[in-house]
């Protein structure tokens, strides 16, 4: 599911971004934007064929565009509201069902905490692609935003020091690539 939401949500944005905003990377953007779908992919597990996941992987990235794009049309005047707003707007979708299944849904306290601490990263990650947002391309910011599947990967290898695929190994490189090429763009 990481890899269809991850590939297919960068590309419903950047064609968003050009079609209907107008945005016009450079060349040297486009170059990473097109490093930047295989290294998603290949960061992510993707593997050829379709899984169980594709539908939802499919639906996921939809929202991932539409939050994507809206947190790209706030203006700076708007400060943090915009993902505070995204943020209320994401818990109260959840409520209901929470509700319903209220009895299997008790955590321990230490899994709260780490739940409140991955949504507050969550925050902080969108807080930066809104910043982003506002003072570069929407086709742009939104490739840099994408390339999120590396993060746990490196941090695996990092202080895990897990082993990781030559698939893997080549999406990071390709990752980085594009981080170079979008930032040079």
């Amino acid at each position: 599911m990481v890899p269809v939401s991850a590939v297919t949500g960068v590309a419903l944005s950047v064609l968003c971004g050009v079609l209907v905003l107008g945005d016009r990377p450079g060349a040297v953007a486009w170059l990473g934007i097109a490093v930047t779908v295989p290294a998603l992919w290949f960061v992510a597990g993707g593997r050829a064929g379709a899984g169980k996941g594709t539908a939802d992987g499919l639906v996921a990235s939809l929202g991932v565009t539409v939050q994507y794009l809206a947190l790209g049309q706030a203006g700076p005047g708007s400060g943090l509201w915009p993902v505070a707003a995204g943020r209320v707007a994401a818990v109260l979708v959840l409520v209901p069902d929470a509700a319903r299944h209220a009895r299997r849904l008790t955590l321990p306290p230490v899994r709260c905490v780490q739940a409140v601490l991955i949504g507050a990263g969550a925050a902080l990650g969108l807080v930066l692609y809104l910043l982003a947002a506002q003072r570069q391309l929407l086709a742009v910011a939104v490739v840099l935003a994408s390339l999120y599947p590396a993060l746990p990967v490196v941090l695996g290898l990092a202080l895990l020091h897990e082993r990781i695929s030559r698939r893997q190994a080549l999406g990071l490189l390709g990752a980085g690539i594009a981080t170079v090429l979008l930032t040079l763009g």
